[in-house]
């Protein structure tokens, strides 16, 4: 069965977007995943749709109401029969182990996106929503995030990309960052490709190929190279 992914959004016409590009657009037209997006707006019960209101006890901004918020969920979805992630910066950072996770899901997700100054945070209780981060930064909505994450996760899905090995051997996908790639010509603007490259010797390269990991994280991600040592036993 196809993974079934639902987006709710104030903005339907950024989807799909990138999404719709390249590998991932092509496992879509094959239903390999299937893309829902639905207008928070559709669900407004005045003629200028309006979705937010004044903050209590005062402050900058608007908030997403939610009444409307509550309609929009549950006509994609009952508590319980799918899994819902609101993008926020509060939220649980995500990592490759989230996308794996969220790749493999037996339940359908819904991505929930918020403007302004955020969604009644009693909506988000009552639906037991996921609060899920990109990072220590803040975003004007949550639509460029949820299509982030939903790059991470649909390349996952076995068919969309063609040689799941280099799923394997990627950034994050053992603890470490992934190792440096090279290319023809073997030569170019006096800068040689490394020899153990060259020589054939299996094991060899994949020696290699590991060593660089290790020294590509230890240099550059120290809070990665920690976690790995620990998880190793190593010193």
């Amino acid at each position: 069965m196809s993974p079934k992914i639902t987006v709710l959004t104030l903005f339907p016409e950024m989807f799909p977007g990138p999404l719709g590009q390249s590998l991932l657009g092509k496992a879509l037209e094959k239903s390999i995943w299937e893309l829902k997006v639905v207008n928070i707006r559709d669900f407004a019960e005045d003629k200028h749709q309006t979705v937010d209101d004044t903050c209590f006890g005062g402050g900058p901004g608007m908030v997403m109401r939610p009444d409307i918020v509550d309609k929009a969920i549950a006509s994609v979805m009952k508590k319980g029969n799918a899994r819902l992630i609101h993008l926020a910066p509060r939220g649980q950072v995500f990592h490759q182990r989230l996308a794996r996770d969220m790749a493999k899901s037996s339940l359908p997700l819904v991505f929930l996106c918020g403007r302004y100054e955020g969604i009644d945070q009693r909506v988000l209780d009552a639906w037991e929503a996921e609060d899920i981060s990109l990072g220590d930064f803040v975003l004007t909505g949550g639509e460029l995030a949820a299509m982030t994450i939903l790059d991470a996760l649909v390349r996952l899905i076995p068919g969309v990309i063609g040689d799941e090995m280099s799923l394997e051997e990627e950034s994050f996908s053992k603890g470490l960052l992934e190792y440096p790639h090279y290319t023809r010509p073997r030569i170019w603007k006096g800068r040689e490709v490394p020899e153990v490259l060259l020589s054939g010797h299996h094991e060899k390269i994949a020696q290699w190929r590991f060593k660089e990991s290790e020294t590509i994280t230890r240099e550059r991600r120290p809070d990665l190279w920690d976690k790995y040592t620990n998880q190793h036993n190593l010193t």
